[in-house]
């Protein structure tokens, strides 16, 4: 099964990572679209960190994190940065899709 997690705010990081680490414990790929206050949370090493896990794929919104103001090289190079291009694949290709 692929899961698919949209991240619009920067208030659920605790659930972020609980859900990917059970997801992955069950065999899942993990796909993650950050936007909007979302984009802070790609500053954060825990965050962020989860690109580097087997079978978690993740991507940004470049508008709303230059709303934002994140630093440019904040972001590990795992991390696609993208646009609603990125999100709209990823909804396309999940099984399911919690938004967070």
């Amino acid at each position: 099964m692929k899961i698919g997690m949209l991240v619009n705010t920067d208030k659920h990081l605790a659930d972020i990572i609980g859900i990917t680490k059970e997801a992955l414990s069950r065999g899942h790929e993990v796909s993650i679209f950050t936007m909007d206050s979302g984009t802070k949370l790609l500053e954060n090493a825990e965050y962020s960190g989860l690109c580097r896990l087997e079978r978690v794929r993740m991507a940004f919104c470049s508008h709303s994190a230059g709303k934002e103001g994140l630093a440019a090289g904040s972001v590990p190079q795992h991390i696609t940065c993208g646009s609603q291009f990125d999100n709209a694949l990823m909804c396309n290709e999940s099984d399911v899709v919690i938004v967070l």
